[in-house]
């Protein structure tokens, strides 16, 4: 258990990691019920007993509204103190990732949402590079996107993971790192688990929300970064051989940060330029609490009482 953090929040307190455990019964498990979030945090390079939390905020806003969809009231101020008092019992000391879970927690054999308890647990895990931050390989997937006419895209959900586990799997058996999938129109959508952005004649492009995509936290900082900038943005659709002429592909996400793309099937792209240097640079700093104008995307957890 040495890879996870000591403690999870599970079934309304804190408890060793080692103990928080879910019956083979449990209604999540069988299908797929359940909403999850995911974000980085790490000790104050100015100050080890502080830690930094990045877009707490945002995150658990998410949480709730995923929530919502399987008919749990979880307001965003509950998961941010359950959050915050969980990194005060971990008091971690290296780069980590927080997972908190909202699922169906009854037990039964019934796909339903109604008449089924739900519950909200939270753990974590040392992370550093979920990715290689000099590059990745990646291949066009076999398999589709789901639509939002069929899968509640707005939502994070664990079901919507198997396709993105199909599409690594496939990925990585046939020697890539990363997957792209497209949607059901063709389109550009999404990386198994990031966002994709390109740049063309010095304008910063991304599949928009109508193209079947988790509206992603990186994603929305990476925009909200290239546009103070003054670097023209457009979210668009994206066709698969835009990517081959790009002059930069990077992909985005919470685990991820910003990774750019070195290779999209047989063909190498350009190494990173100066828009993905630059917002990689802006991102570190900004997560490390370094820039002056995004104080207010890092919450600071003391891990003593003053």
């Amino acid at each position: 258990m040495s890879d996870f953090l000591p403690y999870a929040y599970f079934q309304g307190q804190f408890v060793p990691f080692s103990e928080a455990k879910l019956s083979v019964a449990t209604h999540a498990l069988h299908y797929g019920t359940a909403a999850l979030g995911g974000l980085r945090g790490l000790p104050n390079p100015k100050n080890t007993n502080e830690i930094l939390l990045f877009r707490l905020e945002d995150h658990c806003r998410r949480l709730s509204r995923s929530a919502h969809y399987l008919g749990y009231d979880l307001p965003p101020t509950q998961i941010k103190s359950l959050m915050i008092d969980w990194v005060r019992q971990n008091a971690p000391q290296i780069p980590f990732y927080i997972r908190p879970l909202v699922y169906t927690s009854g037990l039964g054999i019934a796909p339903r949402l109604h008449n089924v308890d739900k519950d909200f647990l939270i753990y974590g895990l040392p992370l550093g590079d979920y990715l290689s931050p000099q590059g990745v390989s990646c291949r066009i997937s076999s398999w589709q996107r789901q639509s939002d006419r069929s899968f509640p895209l707005r939502g994070k959900f664990t079901a919507s993971y198997l396709v993105s586990a199909l599409a690594k799997t496939e990925a990585v058996a046939s020697g890539f790192d990363e997957a792209i999938l497209l949607n059901d129109q063709g389109k550009i959508s999404e990386a198994t688990g990031m966002n994709i952005f390109l740049v063309r004649n010095q304008q910063l492009i991304t599949p928009s929300v109508d193209q079947d995509i988790l509206e992603g936290i990186t994603r929305n900082s990476v925009l909200q970064l290239a546009q103070v900038e003054g670097f023209q943005v457009i979210e668009r659709p994206v066709d698969h051989t835009e990517l081959l002429i790009a002059d930069e592909v990077f992909l985005t996400g919470t685990a991820a940060r910003i990774v750019p793309v070195a290779r999209l099937e047989q063909y190498a792209l350009p190494a990173p330029g100066k828009m993905t240097q630059y917002l990689q640079q802006q991102l570190q700093a900004i997560t490390e609490d370094r820039h002056p104008d995004y104080h207010h995307w890092i919450d600071k957890i003391p891990l003593t009482k003053s």
